[in-house]
């Protein structure tokens, strides 16, 4: 059975590649930032404190994932199943102390990035709108002649 999921799959794709229509325009290969006009060059590294916050509610997502089987079967459990249970809440909020206290949750300043050069005032305008950004990536915008 999986012989034929990981064929129908292959075929699919192999398919899908070789009959889809291709046809690349700088306007399909921009980068996609929520319908609006990019101000600046995006940066060259994803700040990690984004990922020391995902981390940090990763850990008390498996945190709630143990507390869910140990809330149906508490009775049973009784005094060990509750020991254990703070055993590990305070495990869990002696490392969440830890990485309070190393700085994992302070942003600090904000970083001003001057815009990109070459633009436009009516591109770097604050002020944007569903139809001013669609008719600004429309301008330049040019159909290949048929």
């Amino acid at each position: 059975m999986f012989i034929l999921a990981g064929l129908f799959a292959g075929l699919s794709f192999f398919a899908s590649r070789m009959l889809g229509p291709h046809h690349p325009t700088p306007a399909k290969e921009a980068p996609y930032e929520c319908g609006i006009v990019p101000e600046r060059e995006p940066a060259d590294r994803f700040p990690v404190r984004f990922y020391l916050v995902a981390m940090i509610f990763i850990i008390f997502d498996i945190e709630v994932i143990f507390l869910y089987p140990w809330a149906v079967i508490y009775r049973e459990l009784r005094a060990f199943g509750l020991w254990e249970m703070v055993l590990f809440a305070v495990a869990v909020f002696v490392s969440f102390v830890y990485l309070i206290g190393n700085g994992a949750l302070d942003w600090g300043p904000i970083r001003r990035v001057r815009p990109v050069a070459g633009l436009p005032e009516s591109m770097r305008s604050s002020e944007r709108t569903a139809e001013t950004t669609v008719r600004r990536v429309d301008v330049g915008r040019q159909e290949p002649a048929a």
